[in-house]
Order: C-alpha cells, then sequence, then structure tokens
C-alpha cells in the first residue's frame, strides 16, 4: 500500500451505519407483522402535524389498516373496512350503534395529509377523521376527505405485537 493510501485512510470518515428502518419509516413494499400475522405495506398516509401513519395492509385478499400514532409512546390500532354511509360531514353523530355495539366519540380532528401507494383516497389533502371507542374497547374510525366517507373497526394493539420485518421499499 502506498504512503498516500495510507494518510487517505487515516483521514477517512467511517461509513455511516446503515439505518435500520422502524415501523414509522416503513411503506409501499415493506412487510410487517401485526399480532402475529404478516402483511405486505401496500400504502401509506401521514399526517406529519399528528405524527400519525395509517399503514394499508394487505394479507392475501384481505386489507386491513395499522394506524400509528408518535406519543411518549408510540400508539397502534388495528383496523378493518366496513360497510355504511353517513349522508353530511356536518351530520357525523357522537355516538353511533353498530350492530349491537355503542360507539361513542373520543376525538375529531382535521389536518393535512399525504399519501403514497394504495390508501383508500389516492390523493393527499385535508382530511377529517373521527374517532370512537365503546364500553368494551372497540374502535371505530371514520375519514372524510374530497366528499368520500371510509368507515373502519378495529382494536388496540399492544407495541410488542408490531414489528418490521423487511424495510426494503420506497
Amino acid at each position: 500500500m502506498s504512503m498516500f493510501k495510507r494518510i487517505r485512510n487515516i483521514f477517512a470518515k467511517p461509513e455511516a451505519p446503515i439505518k435500520e428502518r422502524g415501523i414509522l419509516d416503513i411503506g409501499p413494499g415493506d412487510i410487517c407483522e401485526v399480532s402475529l400475522v404478516t402483511y405486505e405495506v401496500t400504502g401509506r398516509t401521514q399526517n406529519a402535524r399528528r405524527k400519525a401513519v395509517v399503514l394499508t395492509l394487505r394479507d392475501g385478499a384481505n386489507l386491513s389498516y395499522l394506524v400509528i400514532e408518535e406519543r411518549e409512546e408510540n400508539t397502534y390500532a388495528l383496523y378493518r373496512p366496513i360497510d355504511g354511509r353517513l349522508d353530511s360531514i356536518q351530520e357525523v353523530p357522537t355516538t353511533m350503534d353498530l350492530d349491537g355495539t355503542v360507539y361513542h366519540l373520543e376525538e375529531q380532528y382535521n389536518g393535512h395529509v399525504v399519501t403514497t401507494g394504495r390508501t383508500p383516497f389516492m390523493q393527499g389533502g385535508d382530511q377529517s377523521v373521527w374517532q370512537y371507542q365503546s364500553d368494551d374497547m372497540k374502535l371505530l374510525r371514520i375519514e372524510w376527505m374530497d366528499g368520500r366517507f371510509m368507515l373502519y373497526e378495529g382494536e388496540d394493539i399492544p407495541p410488542a405485537d408490531v414489528r418490521v420485518i423487511r424495510g426494503g421499499g420506497a
């Protein structure tokens, strides 16, 4: 090895280690596991102001949605889409009765979202969200954007039940 190569190696900066992608960083093409079920991430909706991400997950023919909110500790909720409709954004009720389960409004917020991949709303923009909870800890989520409602039913997921298997997507 020549003297110049040795000197250059002494002053060369070491390569930065590749940072492993966390659950808040993954997107379409990545693989994650939620409650022992392996999913492909096909879409991502991000509300930067709330530090919230909704991942569209596919397990075969089934679609699910993992809502992650970054707080003191990350919170996770897994939802499945349900059939239903509402007539107007001004008429979203504070309590809803679905199949004998009564849901109470916990939180309502608006915000700008950015979407990537296959999501219920294919373009970003201003979105309104209503989050409900029942007495037996079931969750209901209503989203409105561009004149369209989406309804989801779900449950909270413990942080230990969520992990990234392969974070190699875009």
